[in-house]
């Protein structure tokens, strides 16, 4: 918030109190610090790094904030914020904090975040290694059911698993993720289109659980390898007709043996 004396103040809730509550002395003194502020960040920085003044804020009656615009390579919008300092009837400020801050227009780093939530799905590269979480909600131990028929049978019947397969959860979200996807029904491609793969020649089921809603497409002109749902589409369905006038125009040949031909006559000079 700024007053009419050009003064900030960095509390919202102490909006209602002004300078008026305070010591006008200390006040006065606190305010006039200015060049005195500007001094200390050309003594620590250097004069051409101290740009124009852009007001001064209080944190409390007894230290004032001097703001200045930094002129520095690399820090664009950055501000410099010298804190000074007064007790009750001193009749000159201190320097107390000097230091460099973003501004509003300033460029700054994205939050940090732990390398587990930084990573992205086309991120994994050859040589790379991504272990799963200990606590991975889309894996459960292999010697639990995991939901999925297909797998649970197969490894009780033969008496042997693997050491974790996805959980029903897991793939459930599997199961939205591809639903919501490039090759689902809501994509461009697949409105573009009234042929659904469930009925195309091209599409190979999935076995287990997931094989009610997806496949695989076999089609190297199309989604060749990709998961695509039952109800994703494009312009390659096995049922596609070929468009109408397609191929070459059809036309009679002629018999060369009935034309006659006639030598062109030479010209004498």
């Amino acid at each position: 918030m700024e007053t009419a004396d050009n003064v900030t103040r960095s509390d919202p809730e102490s909006a209602a109190a002004t300078t008026e509550e305070w010591s006008p002395q200390l006040v006065a003194v606190l305010t006039a610090a200015v060049e005195q502020a500007r001094a200390a960040v050309a003594e620590f920085s250097g004069a051409d790094t101290v740009g124009d003044y852009l007001g001064v804020g209080y944190e409390d009656p007894t230290s004032a904030t001097h703001r200045f615009l930094a002129h520095l390579p690399g820090y664009r919008g950055w501000q410099w914020a010298v804190v000074v300092a007064a007790y009750p009837g001193a009749d000159h400020a201190t320097i107390s904090e000097l230091v460099l801050v973003p501004g509003p227009t300033s460029l700054l780093a994205p939050e940090w975040m732990p390398w587990e939530q930084r990573v992205r799905p086309g991120d994994l590269s050859p040589g790379d290694l991504l272990a799963p979480l200990p606590d991975d909600p889309r894996l459960v131990p292999g010697y639990l059911a995991s939901g999925d028929p297909e797998v649970d049978d197969v490894a009780v019947e033969i008496g042997l698993g693997r050491r974790r397969v996805m959980s029903a959860w897991g793939r459930s979200e599997a199961a939205q993720r591809w639903h919501d996807g490039d090759y689902g029904p809501s994509s461009q491609m697949a409105q573009s289109t009234k042929r659904v793969c469930r009925d195309c020649g091209f599409f190979l089921p999935l076995a287990g659980s997931l094989g009610a809603m997806f496949g695989v497409c076999g089609n190297e002109l199309s989604a060749d390898g990709h998961v695509v749902d039952f109800e994703y589409g494009c312009g390659a369905h096995s049922d596609t007709p070929a468009p109408a006038g397609s191929g070459s125009p059809t036309y009679d040949p002629y018999d060369d043996g009935v034309l006659d031909v006639n030598e062109k006559p030479v010209e004498l000079s």
